[in-house]
């Protein structure tokens, strides 16, 4: 890695391009999609037709002009990334695009791959050979997702702790410990996994019981001569219990194996980053004696892994922790056995992942960091005008770097809710359920035209999902806003629905280019946090890196920090 394409300065100039870009387009991010009839927000920033944007984004998916075309143009009145000057309106499509993807973390350049990382953390003078314990197929006991993300990461987890020689990792927002599993059974890490939900913790526990008694009842198979068809003991728990359903994942036909969940994402994974799996069967078409097998194996094959990790003289795979961290938090009073460690966080919400690094500059014992955060619209925002997730009293999530502080930016409510979105996987079909936003849009008019209080304290909630028709929709709508339906009637609230359905289709392009915005304000708000790691001197090395594939995970971007005096990385 050339440290002066990654130093302060260069991320710095980086920031600065985004903001610069920002300042025009965040516009757009910030439209709430409620107001998108009653502000008529298509006329407030479009000056071109909506098939048009539809269609330039379908047939110039490729916008890869260089930065410097725009940051050597420095304040130029002709820079406009596509914006007019004077009516601020967006005239033209193409150059948005091309500059959306410039100030990008893609297009700025400013990420390294996770295999580049990986070599640089091997290739310190004082690095060690990386350690591995049992072989472990994390896809038995948690989804493709998950599993990827598990094995993506903990590979740089234990590089770091290899590099910097501890043992301890700490899970900052460890969920349901599948990361401090793994990177125990793997790696034979010492793991403390701490969430501030006690639900969580119990999970976790209930988890490391499950792998403890698989180990007990293989040991107790071990001295046993076995043969094909012995059942295992009575009350075994299928592996599946360990794992619970991700609903982030589509539901799928279990009974069809072309559509069994594991294989769309597996075929997706780079390659090496899974052992490839055979064909499922569906377990109706297994012979009992099979089932009996497979479910012997998968035993066998867990216990083995739990046993020659070391897991049996710990009595436990990791210590799960229930506890409300952040930078001021003593560690040692919840740690007992505390050294030195390695912090991880793996898609921790708002403000948690800033927390996380501003932990790892606080504390003297933390010498590595890698955080992977998620939930930007959970951020609080210091220079909010709103301030409505930062209270006076509090440290905000954002902005965490002292550049950014000194420039009083932010970016507002609805621009970190848009920078949630997932351009690749919107890009690949799985796009934006469209006609719940056009609902809500249109019941707002409704509200606007018949009710003199539309700013309702109480929220419309889902109500869509159980909607038969826009009607029934509306109809569901006011009860759960507590207002009188006699000032309406189905002819009426129809008659709302079929004005606005031609102009439906200037929602979906206004909300394509939210979603072209959004790689642009996540890019921010993490070379943000990237800068206030540059700042601190006692941190050697600091880079972004991508550690998964945005198909399968779209907050894909991890942030790495090394505090090792007087050592470089190459």
């Amino acid at each position: 890695m050339a440290s002066s394409m990654n130093s302060l300065e260069a991320i710095q100039k980086k920031i600065d391009a985004v903001k610069l870009f920002l300042s025009v387009s965040l516009s757009i991010a910030n439209a709430h999609t409620v107001d998108f009839y009653t502000c008529n927000v298509w006329d407030q920033f479009m000056a071109v037709p909506p098939v048009e944007v539809l269609t330039e984004i379908t047939l110039n998916g490729d916008h890869k002009r260089a930065p410097e075309h725009y940051l050597n143009h420095g304040n130029a009145k002709k820079i406009t990334f596509g914006f007019c000057d004077d009516s601020k309106r967006l005239v033209d499509v193409a150059e948005f695009l091309e500059a959306a993807y410039a100030h990008s973390l893609p297009g700025l350049g400013v990420c390294v791959g996770r295999t580049e990382l990986l070599q640089s953390l091997r290739h310190t003078d004082n690095a060690q050979p990386l350690e591995e314990g049992a072989v472990v197929e994390s896809d038995e006991f948690m989804n493709s997702k998950k599993s990827h993300e598990v094995q993506a990461m903990s590979e740089v987890v234990a590089s770091l702790a290899q590099r910097c020689r501890v043992k301890q990792v700490i899970d900052v927002g460890s969920g349901k410990g599948y990361l401090c599993s793994f990177l125990s059974l793997r790696y034979g890490l010492q793991v403390y996994g701490i969430d501030s939900s006690s639900v969580n913790t119990h999970g976790a526990q209930e988890r490391n019981r499950k792998l403890k008694k698989y180990s007990r009842a293989y040991q107790r198979h071990s001295k046993a001569n076995r043969t094909p068809t012995v059942v295992p003991p009575s009350g075994q728990e299928d592996l599946e219990d360990i794992a619970p359903e991700d609903n982030s994942l589509p539901e799928l036909d279990q009974s069809d194996p072309a559509s069994a969940p594991e294989e769309p994402f597996l075929s997706a994974l780079c390659v090496g980053m899974v052992e490839p799996t055979s064909p499922r069967v569906p377990p109706s078409e297994l012979s009992l004696e099979e089932r009996e097998r497979r479910k012997r194996e998968n035993l066998e094959r867990k216990a083995r892994s739990w046993v020659n990790s070391g897991g049996m003289g710990s009595g436990m795979l990791y210590s799960p922790l229930t506890s409300y961290v952040t930078a001021e938090t003593e560690l040692k009073e919840i740690i007992g056995e505390l050294e030195d460690a390695v912090m991880v966080g793996l898609h921790t919400c708002g403000d948690l992942a800033p927390s996380t690094l501003r932990m790892f500059v606080a504390k003297r014992e933390l010498l590595s960091v890698c955080s992977v955060g998620c939930c930007y619209h959970l951020l609080s925002e210091e220079f909010d005008p709103t301030r409505q997730e930062c209270p006076s009293s509090s440290v905000c999530g954002f902005p965490l770097s002292g550049y950014l502080r000194e420039q009083s930016w932010f970016c507002g409510r609805n621009a970190r809710m848009s920078a949630c979105l997932a351009l690749e996987r919107v890009s690949k079909g799985q796009g934006i359920q469209m006609e719940s936003l056009f609902y809500r849009a249109v019941l707002h008019v409704i509200l606007r035209d018949h009710y003199s209080s539309f700013k309702s304290e109480k929220r419309v909630g889902n109500v869509y999902s159980k909607a038969t028709s826009f009607v029934d929709y509306v109809w569901r709508a006011l009860r759960r806003l507590e207002l009188d339906g006699s000032k309406l009637s189905d002819g009426v609230i129809q008659g709302y629905h079929d004005t606005y359905r031609p102009r439906m289709v200037e929602m979906e392009a206004f909300n394509m280019l939210k979603v072209t915005l959004a790689p642009c304000i996540e890019g921010l708000i993490l070379l943000d946090r990237l800068c206030y790691l540059k700042e601190q001197e006692d941190v050697a090395f600091s880079t972004l890196v991508q550690l998964f594939d945005p198909l399968l995970s779209p907050r894909c971007y991890g942030v790495v920090g090394v505090k090792a005096p007087g050592t470089e990385l190459s």
